[in-house]
């Protein structure tokens, strides 16, 4: 593989792996928020108007930002009924066929994203809740999840390309 798509797959492997292990921890901030906002409501009778709706917010952004590290890792559902009888080099070579169809749609819903996003921030878009929320910051991080997830997405068909051509993509050329 050419030097500059394995710095490329270090790269995005490194970015989604540093940005995979600290959003995992939004998770406990979540699970902190809902118990307050709880407390809150039962104990000193004072519910929290953003509590719920503000936890749906970090869900969201631990789903979408931690889903490059899901499948750097290999943690996505994968249906196996033939597959694991395969050789690596077939598994890769089909990995790379159908990661073009994600590839693909990955673009699309970055489109429609960065669409809505810009609609969000031109019109001042707010929640329809108590609350009443802006939804930019949460269409910017759903963009920046999507992005992170189309880099990840080409990282990967560059490694099953090379699996299914018999290479190691972190090998150095013997140059």
């Amino acid at each position: 593989m050419p030097r500059t798509i394995r710095r490329y797959v270090r790269l995005v492997d490194c970015l989604n792996r540093g940005v995979g292990r600290l959003i995992m921890y939004l998770v406990f901030v979540m699970m902190g928020l809902l118990l307050y906002s709880s407390f809150s409501r039962t104990v000193l009778n004072s519910p929290l108007m953003w509590g719920v709706e503000m936890s749906q917010f970090m869900l969201v952004s631990y789903y979408l930002l931690g889903g490059a590290y899901a499948m750097q890792m290999g943690a996505h559902v994968r249906m196996d009924l033939f597959y694991s009888r395969w050789t690596p080099r077939t598994q890769a070579l089909v990995d790379a066929i159908t990661i073009l169809f994600l590839i693909f749609f990955l673009v699309t819903l970055l489109l429609g994203g960065i669409s809505s996003t810009h609609y969000a921030l031109q019109y001042g878009q707010r929640n329809y809740s108590a609350w009443a929320p802006p939804l930019a910051p949460i269409k910017i991080i759903m963009c920046i999840g999507i992005l992170l997830m189309l880099l990840q997405a080409v990282a990967t068909f560059f490694k099953d390309v090379a699996t299914a051509r018999g290479q190691d993509i972190y090998a150095e050329d013997a140059e």
